[in-house]
Formats: C-alpha cells, sequence, structure tokens
C-alpha cells in the first residue's frame, strides 16, 4: 500500500512539472530576460515589495495580540485588520492627493484627489499615466507602495492605544491619519516638500512613517489614560500584565523583519542599481541585528534574565532607527545605529513607564524614540558619495559628522525631526481632544470597569479562547457574565 502510495506521489510530482514547463517555460525560454524593459521590471520589484509591506499588516495584528490580555485579543485583530481597509479608501480619496499632489508652498499637494490624473480616457482609450518623479511606475503602482505605507502608521497607533479605545473611535482617526496627518509629513520629506527642498533625508520612513505613527500613539496613550489594571487599589502604579501569547508576538516579529525587506529594499522604486538594493538589505538585516543584540544582552545585565519580549522590541527598534539611513551609511555604521536603537528602546520604554502613561506594546518606544534616533543618526553616519543634497548644493558638504562632515545635515535632520514632531503632536491632540469630547475616544468606562467585562465582550461580544474564558453578553445595558470554564 505504502509503496503504491509513494508511485502515485511520484507521478503526481512528474505531472505538475510538465504542466508549469508546458505553460511557463515556453514563455520563459522565448523571452530573452535583457529584452524585458526597465519599466516592466521596475514595476514587478516595487509591487512585490509592496506586498512585503502589506503583508506587515500580519505581523502588525500577531505582535500586538500577543503582547497584550487575552481579553483584548478580538478587539486588536479587528482594528488592526479593518484599519488597512480604511487607510486604502481614505488614502485614494484624500491622502496621496495631499502627500503627492501639486504643491502648495511646500506644505502639502493640491491635486490628484480619488487619483484623478492616474489614467486619461480618450475615445474610448484609455492611458495609464506615469509618475512625474519616477517615470518607470505607473501612478497606480505607486500608489500601491505608498498605500502600504500609509496603513503602517496607523496600526502603529493602535498597539499604545490597545483595550480601552471605543472602536468608533479607532475607525474614525484611522481615516483622519490616512488623509490628512500622515499625508502632509509625506508631503514635506517625499512629495518635494519644503523638507525635501532643504535636503532632508529619510530614505524609507524613520521620521514618514514611524515618529508620525509614534508620536501620535504617545498622545492618543496619555489623553486616554491607563487600563484600570495599571492602577492598584492604593493608587500605586502597576507593572505592565504578562503578554498572554509571546508565540504570537514572536512569530509577529519576525513577519515585520520579513516585511522590512520589502519596506527598506522596495524604497529604492526601481532595480536599476543593483548595488544599492544590495546595500540598503545588508544595513537593514544588521540593523535589526545590532538591536535584537543590544536589547538582549543590556537587559540580560540588568535583570540576569533573558528577556525574549526586550529582544523582540530590540529587533523592531533596530528595523526603525536604520530605515532612515539604510541607503545613506555604510554597513558598519548601520550596525551601531542598530546597536543604539536596542538600548534607546528599553529606555524610553521605562521613561514612559514613569510619566504613567500606559503604552502595553511600547509603540511609542519603538517607533517614536528609534524612529527620532534613526533619522538624527543620518547626520551623525552619512557616508560621503551616498548621501544627497538639495539644488544648487555640493552634496560633498552634507556629510555625517562622524564621517568627517560639518554639522549641516544633522542641523537638517533636527529641524526635521522637530517639525515632525510639533506637527504631528499638536493635530494628534486636536484629533483625540475632539474625539474625546464627542465621548468616542476612550470604550465605555461604566461598563468596562466592572472587574468581570473587557474591551472583548463590551464591543464585540467574542473572546480569543470562548472554551477557556467565554464572552460576556451584553444586553440594552445590562451586563451578564458567561461563566468562566477555565484559567
Amino acid at each position: 500500500m505504502r509503496k503504491r502510495t509513494r508511485t502515485i506521489s511520484r507521478l503526481l510530482a512528474i505531472a505538475i512539472a510538465a504542466f508549469v514547463l508546458a505553460v511557463f517555460g515556453r514563455t520563459a525560454y522565448a523571452q530573452d530576460p535583457a529584452a524585458a524593459s526597465q519599466a516592466t521590471i521596475d514595476t514587478v520589484w516595487v509591487l512585490l515589495t509592496g506586498f512585503l509591506v502589506f503583508f506587515m499588516q500580519t505581523g502588525f495584528a500577531m505582535l500586538e495580540t500577543g503582547l497584550i490580555r487575552r481579553t483584548g485579543a478580538v478587539n486588536a485583530l479587528l482594528e488592526n485588520f479593518i484599519d488597512a481597509s480604511l487607510t486604502a479608501v481614505a488614502f485614494w480619496a484624500v491622502g496621496f492627493g495631499i502627500a503627492f499632489g501639486t504643491s502648495s508652498g511646500g506644505l502639502f499637494g493640491t491635486d490628484g484627489f480619488f487619483l484623478s490624473g492616474a489614467m486619461t480616457i480618450d475615445a474610448g482609450t484609455i492611458t495609464f499615466n506615469k509618475f512625474a518623479a519616477y517615470p518607470n511606475l505607473d501612478i497606480l503602482t505607486f500608489f500601491f507602495f505608498q498605500f502600504a505605507f500609509a496603513a503602517t502608521a496607523s496600526t502603529i497607533t493602535t498597539g499604545a492605544m490597545a483595550e480601552r479605545t471605543d472602536f468608533v473611535g479607532d475607525l474614525i482617526y484611522s481615516v483622519i491619519m490616512g488623509a490628512i496627518s500622515y499625508p502632509v509629513i509625506v508631503h514635506w520629506v517625499w512629495g518635494g516638500g519644503w523638507l525635501a527642498q532643504q535636503g532632508f533625508l529619510d530614505f524609507a520612513g524613520s521620521t514618514v512613517v514611524h515618529t508620525v505613527g509614534g508620536v501620535t500613539a504617545i498622545v492618543g496613550a496619555a489623553m486616554l489614560g491607563p487600563r484600570k489594571c495599571r492602577i492598584g487599589k492604593d493608587g500605586t502604579w502597576q507593572p505592565l500584565p504578562a503578554p498572554h501569547n509571546l508565540g504570537l508576538a514572536t512569530i509577529g516579529t519576525m513577519i515585520l523583519w520579513l516585511g522590512w525587506y520589502g519596506f527598506n529594499p522596495g524604497s529604492t522604486l526601481g532595480t536599476g542599481n543593483t548595488g544599492l538594493i544590495g546595500l540598503v538589505t545588508l544595513n537593514t538585516t544588521l540593523g535589526a541585528a545590532g538591536g535584537a543584540l543590544a536589547s538582549l544582552f543590556f537587559q540580560y545585565f540588568r535583570s540576569k534574565k533573558w528577556d525574549l519580549v526586550a529582544t523582540l522590541n530590540g529587533s523592531l527598534a533596530g528595523l526603525v532607527a536604520i530605515t532612515a539611513g539604510c541607503a545613506f551609511v555604510m554597513p558598519g555604521s548601520a550596525l551601531i545605529i542598530g546597536v543604539i536603537g536596542g538600548i534607546i528602546v528599553i529606555l524610553v520604554a521605562e521613561a514612559v513607564e514613569r510619566l504613567r502613561i500606559d503604552d502595553p506594546v511600547g509603540a511609542f518606544a519603538v517607533h517614536g524614540g528609534c524612529g527620532i534616533w534613526g533619522t538624527l543618526a543620518v547626520g551623525l553616519f552619512g557616508q560621503a558619495g551616498l548621501t544627497l543634497a538639495p539644488a544648487g548644493v555640493d552634496a560633498a558638504t552634507r556629510v555625517g559628522l562622524l564621517m568627517g562632515g560639518s554639522a549641516d545635515l544633522l542641523v537638517v535632520q533636527l529641524i526635521g525631526v522637530g517639525a515632525t514632531i510639533a506637527f504631528t503632536a499638536v493635530f494628534a491632540l486636536v484629533m483625540f481632544g475632539a474625539l474625546r469630547l464627542a465621548g468616542r475616544l476612550h470604550v465605555n468606562k461604566k461598563i468596562v470597569d466592572d472587574v468581570n467585562i473587557f474591551i472583548d465582550d463590551y464591543e464585540h461580544g467574542a473572546a480569543i479562547m470562548p472554551d477557556v474564558r467565554p464572552a460576556a453578553t451584553i444586553d440594552h445595558g445590562k451586563v451578564t457574565v458567561a461563566p468562566a470554564t477555565g484559567d
């Protein structure tokens, strides 16, 4: 019987291989690879890396869900899932135009809403227009890559505000971030805005994506206030609750590391310079590795424990930190940037705790603290021959301070970081303040303050593990707690 099964398996494998060769083999050999246009190659590259960036949504969902308590897992999963859907619509309708439309004083774009310039229809013929700054890419391809980045910014915020944000409030702020706050900073840096004109360097988003997400996150967490579990009966500040599933958190982090190979190398937006792609990929790897190792050993020397959560956040810290300079620094510098990021993330997380701000996943420490560090690091480690300069400025003068250059580049980086923090913080204060006034910032406290009722019960009537703890039934404001069947 086993012999027959093996024979059938072999025949099936041969049949599948023959089918693949019959369908695809002729095309592969008939077409000389050199004959493929660079535009086609670049389009495939950008789409594939964009798919990797989009897959990071899975990583964020798993990481956040694993690090928080089991009783908020359903809420975290749905928020991470629906944020991508909301951002897709908001960025298509408004955000892309603000980010990459015709500039108004270098502050924001004024056209291209609903991707109005992406296609031209003339006498029934449709022409797919190119993106002016990258003529090998159609606007539609470029949009998808940028949308995947935009979805990341609001997803960062959900982690810091986990387990206590009103679900409708989450929907609202996700739309606003995808439509306005994130695209404004994109325009400043990548859309030809005023920071780009000053020569500010952020290759893949330490400032544009991570600092925006991190600053928005810390403002939201502070305005929400802590979860009830963080305040003891005597008013003392309680430690973070233990993560409910470190397996999920670890897998989520590994997915994010994988996705970063779309995030950073994909930001070349083409394959014309293969050496640059290789450098960016290597720097991304060394940044992540340096961050993970630094956090692992730094935490061990302090606690005498090999800390998994610290190591996971350390790898993300290194990735965030190297994102700005991955195309502008040498590999040795990338490792140093990652190592410092791995230490910064722990120190910043502890500072946030001392301020009694409840950030369940360390979102600000990872994305805000290390996004700021990574952007400033370009001004320290920017390598001659890799850095860029605005029109009329000799690129040789824009070299990192520690690499033989002047302070010029560091000053520009400081200005960019400061302006981004100021704008994002004020915008977030207004946005979350309006939600609080409307009663849509914090989930209904009258219900969730009951020790037996959690956000999954109230908002979703579901539990991540119903066989362990069934969801409570809430009907017309009357709460009935389903009995627990396990611990």
